[in-house]
């Protein structure tokens, strides 16, 4: 059965919201401010699939970098290096669906941060 989650977690960046997480899949809503960007990171769990609702962000994967506004899409492999940089001057806004075996927090393997992050 589906789980809903009300509650915005907080992090430098901006924040994030848990949508609806099942056994197989987790949706989530994330809000990166202007000028802020996610560490760079990668997951060994699951993939993910980004949809910009609102805003416009340079995504990096590996080497290669991708400018996304609303509508537009990507999707991140597990074990790729990825981040978003929000270059827009209002928030960047990113539906976020997860697929794969686990979802927590401790599958973010993070290899630069701009808050000193581990």
């Amino acid at each position: 059965m589906a789980r809903e989650k009300e509650s915005n977690e907080h992090r430098p960046w901006g924040w994030y919201r848990v949508l609806v997480e099942e056994n197989n899949f987790k949706v989530k809503s994330i809000t990166v401010l202007p000028g802020k960007r996610l560490s760079l990171q990668r997951h060994k769990f699951r993939d993910e699939h980004w949809l910009v609702l609102r805003g416009e962000g340079v995504v990096t994967r590996n080497d290669e970098k991708t400018v996304l506004s609303a509508g537009q899409s990507l999707d991140i492999p597990r074990e790729v290096l990825h981040r978003v940089f929000n270059r827009g001057e209002g928030d960047l806004v990113i539906l976020e669906v997860q697929t794969g075996v686990y979802f927590g927090e401790d599958d973010i393997e993070r290899i630069e941060d701009d808050f000193g992050r581990r």
